[in-house]
């Protein structure tokens, strides 16, 4: 708060008043009556402060009190109710006149241990999804057709070549009963000019006696648009990145040297 304070001037003693200082006395006086002369105290570690003939509290200090209370409010704030991180999709599509072509990634899953520590219990893959297409620049996504990468299927995409082709057989129900009445084949071969790859994926459904094939091309470009982005998933998708952030300096070399079959010079060392 600022505290305005008139201060007015000392009491004048006999001595101080003699004739040869009356004249600039009274002078003195009328210059101080005519401005009016306005001091400002300011005394905010005073544990007494001093009575002031009036006082002044600056708006301004009610605008740094809101925001106070803002930043307050908003510190406190209670986290959501899930109490889970925000969770993020991502994707990339290709759209051709007869097909259109879905990439997108999806997360490796981890199990808890006794210990508190979490071991990888499955692998993250790739989902391709295939929806032909129901008209001009639109695509039936109704009838589309989905293909799983495993992490060595997406290995083998990223070292094909130009002239290259590749060829991968599913059964979603492989050890289960009903195995042998999906069958899933996709194959990526090149473009006769070698402009690029042709992905046709063939689908026969026994229990739905669907027989559909879906293909689309794939251009050089748009190849090494999807390998890109493969090659930087993949270490996501083994689940790497948990282990690389939870590396910590101390940790690691406690680890090291209580078991030796962690060390990174154990071999070199026998």
């Amino acid at each position: 708060m600022l505290q305005l304070q008139f201060l007015s001037s000392p009491p004048l003693s006999a001595q101080t008043l003699n004739p040869n200082s009356n004249t600039k006395l009274l002078s003195s006086f009328s210059w101080l009556k005519s401005t009016q002369t306005l001091a400002v105290k300011l005394n905010p570690l005073s544990l007494t402060p001093k009575p002031s003939k009036f006082s002044l509290t600056s708006r301004q200090s009610e605008y740094f009190d809101q925001q106070q209370r803002f930043s307050n409010s908003s510190s406190t704030a209670s986290p959501p109710a899930s109490g889970l991180p925000p969770r993020f999709y991502v994707g990339h599509s290709v759209y051709k006149g007869k097909a259109a072509l879905t990439v997108e990634p999806r997360a490796p899953e981890f199990v808890p241990l006794d210990s508190g520590a979490f071991k990888i219990s499955r692998e993250g893959f790739v989902l391709l999804q295939f929806a032909p297409a129901a008209g001009v620049r639109q695509y039936d996504w109704s009838r589309k057709q989905v293909f799983s990468l495993s992490v060595t299927e997406i290995g083998t995409l990223i070292s094909l070549g130009a002239r290259e082709s590749c060829e991968f057989f599913h059964d979603p129900f492989k050890g289960k009963s009903e195995e042998g009445k999906v069958r899933k084949v996709l194959k990526v071969e090149p473009l006769p000019d070698g402009s690029g790859h042709f992905f046709n994926l063939g689908v026969q459904n026994k229990l739905l006696n669907l027989d559909e094939n879906i293909y689309i091309p794939i251009t050089r470009a748009e190849f090494t648009v999807l390998n890109s982005a493969f090659s930087f998933i993949l270490p996501y998708l083994l689940g790497w990145h948990a282990f690389a952030n939870s590396i910590k300096p101390e940790e690691a070399s406690h680890v090291n040297n209580a078991n030796p079959r962690y060390g990174g010079d154990y071999e070199w060392s026998r």
